[in-house]
């Protein structure tokens, strides 16, 4: 195989038929349902899935549900709005804000931040964001996560988190995409439809997703997708500019957050070839020559595409049989 810039490109058209056909077959042979459930967010993965499901049943069998919470950015539901009306399909407003309180997964949040910043006070402006560092080419740091506050006057902090501090933030934090998958089968069981995953190769692959959250699918729709794959469908199915012009974001923390810096640590455009390289054996010499790299870098990028592999498989497997 001879490795190029250019090996993610895609025939979008062939694809996109090939998954239509694809989800017709398996949704209505293999899981005997009627037609698809998509949560959509105003972001390009879920907007992708909408405009397949459509292709595929027409919007008259789809339902896209918007799951907003009191952390939100207004604008995700804005675009979610668009991306529904570019394709037909009315959607659903189901704002899980207070069952996120009933389960205190803001104050658990909040308990945990304010461990390590004692005068954040959400209820007064404060916002708050976890990251990782941003130099994985350069540094080659571990996946080391710290939060970031935001003061209501601007002013921004940034402090590593010790291990207990992270695991209530993330544990009170994915109660959003748990309540998220319980809401999408509740339409789904009404209806007698599938749950359509949104999640693309470097979610499920690297582990960029909540278990039995927006990982609790019927149908792994565009999981094989690299991101940068997903943009070509995007274009070559006509979802909203907006939506393939805005920078993929979590939306999951009060201050904005893109995918980059709270996970990824690198641009899509750059991660995906990298990841490619690694997975079709291309060596670091020849990744590094196509790329203008050092060899030193591509090590450093494959070494952490690994440790992501590694440490989330247990998200990807199904329930042990003992």
């Amino acid at each position: 195989m001879k490795f190029s810039r250019d090996s993610l490109k895609i025939d979008a058209a062939a694809e996109t038929d090939r998954i239509v056909a694809a989800l017709r077959k398996t949704v209505r042979q293999d899981l005997r349902r009627a037609g698809g459930v998509v949560g959509i967010s105003g972001g390009i993965d879920s907007a992708v899935v909408l405009a397949l499901a459509v292709r595929a049943f027409g919007p008259e069998k789809v339902t896209a549900v918007m799951m907003p919470e009191r952390d939100s950015d207004p604008l995700s539901e804005n675009l979610a709005r668009e991306l529904a009306a570019r394709f037909g399909v009315t959607p659903i407003l189901e704002n899980i804000t207070p069952t996120l309180e009933g389960f205190r997964c803001y104050q658990r949040r909040d308990e945990a931040i304010r461990r390590v910043f004692p005068e954040f006070d959400d209820a007064t402006g404060w916002k708050a964001k976890i990251v990782l560092p941003q130099n994985l080419l350069e540094g080659g740091s571990l996946n080391v996560f710290s939060v970031t506050v935001i003061a209501p006057d601007g002013r921004e902090s940034n402090k590593p988190l010790a291990p207990a501090e992270f695991l209530q933030i993330v544990a009170a934090s994915n109660f959003k995409q748990r309540t998220r998958m319980a809401m999408v089968y509740y339409h789904a069981e009404l209806r007698n439809y599938a749950v359509l995953g949104t999640a693309n190769k470097n979610e499920f692959a690297q582990g960029f997703f909540v278990k039995y959250g927006d990982g609790g699918v019927d149908v792994q729709t565009i999981g094989h997708l690299y991101k940068t794959q997903v943009y070509q469908l995007a274009a070559h199915l006509g979802v909203p500019a907006a939506i393939q012009e805005r920078t993929p974001t979590t939306d999951t923390y009060s201050a904005p957050c893109d995918q980059q810096e709270f996970f990824f640590r690198l641009s899509f455009g750059t991660m995906d070839l990298l990841w490619f390289a690694q997975e079709h054996g291309v060596s670091p010499e020849e990744t590094a020559r196509v790329m203008d790299l050092t060899p030193e870098q591509v090590c450093r990028a494959f070494d952490d595409f690994t440790r992501k592999e590694r440490g989330t498989a247990y998200l990807r497997l199904a329930p042990v049989p003992l």
